[in-house]
C-alpha cells in the first residue's frame, strides 16, 4: 500500500507578528550583538583549573532542599548535588551565587533561554483570563496554534510540503502535554490505520483478534497490541530494512537527528529507503522531531530541507514548543488522520489555552525570517569551533563532530571520559549534557550568541586540556 505525497505550488509566506512588541525589539538587540568572531589557532589554556569549588560545605538552604529531596523524591535522577534558584537568557544561578551558561536549556526546551519577558507577559496575560478549560469545550489557542503549525510547516518545508507551499486543510494537529504522550498518540493512531488497512486488504473487521497476535485485557480492541510487538532498528543500516519492515509492520518511528541516543543524524539516502520500504508494506512513517524539531537544526523540521520523497506521515513535537510550558503535539497528513473520529483519543489537559497561548508566541518568534537567520550564523561558527577540537584532541575525541545546527554532540573514544567532561565543565560554570554511551551533547537556548559561543568553547577546551593531563 503505497501513501500520497502532498505537493503544493511555492508560495512565500512568513508569520511575524511580533515584530513591534518590546520583547521582540530586545531580542532584536541581543542578537544583533553578535560580532565577528575570531577562530583561535590553538585550545584555549584559561580554563584548565575550575572556576568553582564544590567541595565547600553547602549554605543552609541548599543543604535542607538537598535533603528534602533526598527524603521524598523518587531517586530516579543523578543528579549534581546544586539546587538552581533564577535564570535569564542563557544563563542560570544556584543557590550558592555559581552563575553557569546553560549549554542543556533545560534538555533543548529553553528555546528563547530563562525567564524571557515575552513569555512571563503570555503567561501572565493567559492565567489571569482563562487557564484551562478541557476538550470538552472550544478555546480561542488551541486552533490558532494549529493553524500556525501547519503555516510554518508549509512555508518552511516538511511532512509533504515542499518549501515555499502554502498551507491546506490537508494536515491535522492532536495536542498534548510532552513528548512521551505526543510518541503514544501516535503510535495509537498507525495502530488503527495499520487495523483498517488490514480490515480492507483481508475483508475482515479490524478488531478481529487475527489482527492482533497479543491479546491484552481491558484495553480498546481496535488498539491491541499496545506495547509487545516492538522491533528495534539501527539508523542508517540499509540491509536491515528489508526484513525489520515487513507487511506486519504497523509503523516505524525514528529521529531524523538523534537526542538521547547520541546526536547521530539519519543519512538522506537511508530516510529516502525507508519511506520507500514503509510504502512498499502501508507502514506508517513517524518521524520524532521532539528534541531535533522546531528549528534546533535550523530549519523548522530536521527534514525540512530533505526532499518530499523521504518525509513522514506524523511528525511529533514538545520540548521548545512552550519554551518550558509543558505541550507536545502530533501534526499528521489527513491519509492517516481520517481514521480517528470522535471519542477515539482524548486528553484532559492537553491543548489548554495557557500551553497553546505560550505556544503561539514561541513559534510566532522562531519563525521570523531574523530569527532563522541567527540561528544559521551562529550554527556556522558553533560548527567551526567545534571541529578544531577532534585535531586538538586526537587521544580523546572521536574524529566526526555530530549534529546539525545547534544539536551538536562530540564523540569521545572511552566512555567513561563524557560523563567526566560533563562534569568539569560545570565546575568551570558550563552546563553541558550526556548523550548514548560516548558523546557529550550540547543543546544550548537558540538564542545564544557567538560570545556565548566562545565563552562554552574555551570552557570545553580548558575541560578536554584538564582531562588529557
Amino acid at each position: 500500500m503505497h501513501f500520497s505525497h502532498l505537493r503544493h505550488p511555492v508560495v512565500a509566506l512568513r508569520r511575524c507578528i511580533l515584530g513591534r512588541s518590546p520583547c521582540a525589539r530586545t531580542l532584536q538587540t541581543r542578537l544583533a550583538s553578535n560580532a565577528a568572531a575570531t577562530i583561535p589557532s590553538g585550545p584555549s589554556t584559561g580554563y584548565l583549573k575550575p572556576t568553582y569549588d564544590f567541595s565547600s560545605p553547602p549554605t543552609t538552604r541548599t543543604a535542607g532542599t538537598l535533603a528534602l529531596g533526598e527524603q521524598y523524591l523518587l531517586p530516579v535522577y543523578a543528579r549534581p548535588p546544586i539546587v538552581l534558584s533564577h535564570g535569564r537568557g542563557c544563563w542560570v544561578w544556584d543557590t550558592e551565587g555559581r552563575k553557569y551558561l546553560d549549554f542543556s536549556a533545560g534538555i533543548a526546551v529553553n528555546a528563547l533561554g530563562h525567564a524571557d519577558p515575552g513569555v512571563a507577559e503570555v503567561l501572565h496575560t493567559q492565567a489571569s483570563t482563562l487557564l484551562h478549560s478541557s476538550n470538552v469545550y472550544h478555546n480561542e489557542w488551541t486552533p490558532k496554534l494549529a493553524e500556525l503549525l501547519v503555516a510554518v510547516t508549509a512555508s518552511e518545508g516538511g511532512l509533504g510540503f515542499p518549501t515555499g507551499s502554502t498551507p491546506t486543510t490537508q494536515v491535522r494537529v492532536f495536542f498534548a502535554n510532552s513528548g512521551t504522550e505526543a510518541n503514544e498518540g501516535a503510535l495509537k493512531i498507525a495502530r488503527k490505520v495499520g487495523k483498517d488497512r488490514w480490515a480492507v486488504a483481508t475483508g475482515n473487521k479490524p478488531d478481529d483478534p487475527a489482527c492482533s497476535k497479543t491479546k491484552i485485557k481491558n484495553t480498546k480492541r481496535q488498539f491491541r497490541p499496545l506495547i509487545p510487538g516492538v522491533e528495534v532498528g539501527k539508523v542508517n543500516d540499509f540491509e536491515r530494512l528489508q526484513n525489520l519492515i515487513t507487511d506486519e509492520t504497523c509503523a516505524v518511528i525514528i529521529e531524523p537527528v538523534q537526542g538521547e541516543g547520541g546526536v547521530t543524524a539519519a543519512d538522506e539516502q537511508w530516510l529516502m529507503a525507508l519511506r520507500e520500504r514503509c510504502n512498499e508494506t502501508g507502514a506508517v512513517l513517524i518521524y520524532d522531531e521532539i528534541q531535533c524539531g522546531l528549528f534546533r537544526t535550523g530549519t523548522m523540521w530536521a527534514h525540512s530541507s530533505l526532499p518530499v520523497g523521504c518525509h513522514p506521515d506524523i511528525i511529533t513535537m514538545a520540548k521548545p514548543l512552550a519554551n518550558g510550558y509543558p505541550i507536545g503535539a502530533v501534526l499528521l497528513r489527513d491519509t492517516v488522520a481520517s481514521t480517528m473520529t470522535a471519542g477515539t483519543h482524548g486528553t484532559t489537559f492537553g491543548g489548554s489555552p495557557m500551553a497553546c497561548a505560550v505556544g503561539h508566541h514561541v513559534l510566532s518568534r522562531l519563525s521570523t525570517a531574523s530569527f532563522i537567520a541567527h540561528i544559521g550564523d551562529v550554527s556556522k561558527h558553533l560548527n567551526t569551533r567545534l571541529e578544531l577540537l577532534p585535531k586538538w584532541f586526537p587521544d580523546i575525541l572521536q574524529m566526526d563532530v555530530r549534529g546539525r545546527g545547534l544539536i551538536r554532540a562530540l564523540g569521545f573514544k572511552s566512555e567513561k571520559n563524557p560523563g567526566r567532561v560533563v562534569e568539569l565543565a560545570r565546575e568551570r560554570g558550563v552546563f553541558l549534557l550526556p548523550a548514548g554511551n560516548d558523546a557529550v551533547r550540547l543543546v544550548p537556548p537558540l538564542t545564544i550568541t557567538k560570545e556565548e559561543v566562545d565563552l562554552a568553547m574555551d570552557v570545553l577546551e580548558g575541560s578536554l586540556g584538564a582531562l588529557q593531563n
